[in-house]
């Protein structure tokens, strides 16, 4: 039996079921009966009927509900795993066998500049590999399934306090952005450009203290993420990055999602701004 002809059977039945009881009650029960009578006589009869085979439709419907969800449920997990497939495909797999080829290169090269210049892009390409993957495991968690709606997620606020905990030299973050201000690929994006910016505190900096900042825009809506310490700043043109791979990498991800990037060495202070154009 449908879905829909259950519907209309649950529908119909307690209608029909009283319009012939009516029918009998007074061409033939009558005289038997009386009018008194045979109106108590009706609500019961109708809840002998809904007892007996409603009841068991709705059973019937309930367990077809059931068996949608988990089809439901299925799809949902199958288009999830297809979408991280395409990620690792089109990210890891490509990057790894570029790593190959550049390892394998290294092996006969007697340049040690160049050799220096092959090693600089198979870490950038490591840390490229490194941001697949967060991606891959971010947009999976925040596929939008009837089960995963249900459960507490973490703020991006929170995730970027559990970022600045994660280093040795003291983070101070304030923190004002309305996640709705931000789709899951920008949260994603965002919380990883934070985390590079904060690791080369701890790595390059010699910094004691840091700060991160993230605000809306005031007229617009927009957003601007401030990330600065106290350290020892740039030795160069803060602008001609080099070898700064994880600077690189942050530039190249701010350029893909239509960010503004700055960098700048401020009265002893090295700042790095992102904010959506």
């Amino acid at each position: 039996m449908t879905y829909k002809q259950i519907k209309w059977m649950i529908l119909f039945i307690p209608t029909i079921t009283v319009g012939i009881w009516e029918y009998v009650r007074h061409q033939f029960l009558l005289p038997y009966i009386s009018m008194d009578l045979g109106n108590w006589l009706t609500p019961v009869l109708v809840y002998f009927v809904s007892v007996t085979f409603l009841n068991r439709l709705f059973h019937m419907l309930e367990k077809i509900q059931q068996e949608l969800q988990a089809e439901r449920a299925v799809k949902v997990a199958l288009e999830a795993r297809e979408q991280l497939a395409k990620e690792l495909h089109d990210g890891i797999a490509q990057s790894v066998f570029l790593l190959s080829v550049k390892v394998d290169r290294l092996e006969f090269d007697s340049d040690q500049a160049k050799y220096d210049e092959e090693v600089f892009q198979i870490r950038k390409t490591v840390r490229e590999v490194n941001r697949y993957v967060r991606q891959a495991i971010a947009n999976l968690r925040y596929a939008a399934t009837p089960e995963t709606l249900t459960l507490r997620r973490e703020t991006l606020s929170e995730k970027v306090k559990q970022v600045a905990e994660e280093v040795l030299v003291p983070i101070e973050v304030e923190w004002s952005i309305p996640d709705e201000l931000l789709t899951p690929k920008e949260k994603v994006e965002l919380l990883a450009s934070i985390r590079e910016a904060v690791v080369n505190i701890q790595k390059h900096a010699q910094a004691s203290k840091g700060w991160i900042k993230g605000e809306p825009a005031a007229n617009r809506p927009g957003w601007s993420v401030v990330i600065q310490d106290n350290g020892i700043g740039f030795k160069s043109d803060p602008d001609q990055l080099g070898d700064s791979y994880g600077l690189l990498i942050m530039q190249e991800r701010a350029k893909e999602m239509n960010w503004g990037f700055r960098i700048s060495s401020e009265k002893g202070y090295t700042v790095v701004e992102l904010q959506n154009l």
